[in-house]
């Protein structure tokens, strides 16, 4: 069974930055796609960036231009870089992988079979 531990939450001000990493416990990590998504407090949980096994990105359109995902197979190791963040990006932030190998995943959760337990962001303004 895949395992999936988020880090790097925390509390920051708007405009400053936070970096999450998420370490998979999996074989063959190279071959999935990687998501981070997210859930403010009464709001659903909804996709903020995938990066495929080609390393194909996509984004939502509100964190554009301001974070970025990445992953180092050689470490199993997914990242969140967030830059000028805002108070709207508060919210519980999850990594997933995808359910199946050499899938090319959207920004929804169906593609995604197994999550983390979340990390907290708060952005005060």
């Amino acid at each position: 069974q895949v395992q999936l531990v988020e880090s790097g939450g925390g509390s920051v001000q708007a405009g400053g930055s936070l970096r999450l990493s998420c370490a998979a416990s999996t074989v063959a990590f190279n071959t999935y796609s990687m998501g981070w998504f997210r859930q403010a407090p009464g709001k659903e949980r909804e996709g903020v960036a995938v990066i495929d096994f080609g390393y194909l990105t996509k984004y939502a359109d509100s964190v554009k231009g301001r974070f970025t995902i990445s992953r180092d197979n050689s470490k199993d190791t997914l990242y969140l870089q967030m830059n000028d963040l805002k108070p709207e990006d508060t919210g519980m932030y999850f990594c997933a992988i995808s359910s199946r190998r050499w899938v090319k995943a959207g920004l929804g959760a169906r593609d995604f079979g197994s999550w983390g337990q979340g990390t907290q962001v708060a952005v005060s303004s």
